[in-house]
């Protein structure tokens, strides 16, 4: 896929990103309670990620955003690691190396803001996900750390930086 950017969000991409991420998790068939589809940052994500610390990254292909994620410190965690926040992208993304890349750009910004690992949760039948993180250097954990909040993600990983 040409013409693919992977850029830092702005407020005018609230709508489209809100609707990308509902619109995975209705294909992926995710529950609705316990995960990102009822976070109330959704609707506002640029607003969500404008504090220190935390980016929120889309990919727009042809002014049509495709896919998105980010990182930000784990919530109610005490240590230095940060969080790979809300990864979706639309199946006609998927594939084509650019999960690969946004997973790149978000631990490169990471390691810039100084965080030590990064910590995800996922569902356990995102079997191409998490082989994706498993090839991005992510390893499975036995335990939940901080509290997302995403209590319906029973799959958790963490990444040294």
């Amino acid at each position: 896929m040409e013409n693919v950017v992977i850029r830092e969000i702005k407020k005018e991409d609230n709508v489209q990103v809100a609707k990308v991420i509902r619109q995975v998790l209705i294909d992926l068939g995710v529950p609705k309670v316990g995960t990102a589809y009822e976070d109330p940052s959704l609707d506002n994500m640029y607003r969500h990620y404008d504090k220190p610390r935390a980016t929120y990254f889309v990919v727009e292909h042809d002014g049509t955003i495709l896919g998105c994620a980010g990182i930000a410190q784990l919530d109610n965690y005490k240590g230095n690691v940060c969080e790979l926040q809300k990864m979706y992208f639309l199946e006609s993304a998927r594939g084509k190396g650019i999960g690969h890349n946004m997973i790149r750009a978000c631990l490169e910004r990471a390691k810039e803001y100084g965080f030590e690992s990064c910590y995800l949760e996922t569902m356990p039948y995102m079997k191409a996900a998490q082989k994706l993180y498993k090839k991005m250097g992510f390893e499975y954990i036995d335990a939940r750390m901080g509290d997302t909040g995403h209590y319906s993600c029973p799959v958790f990983m963490l990444k040294k930086l």
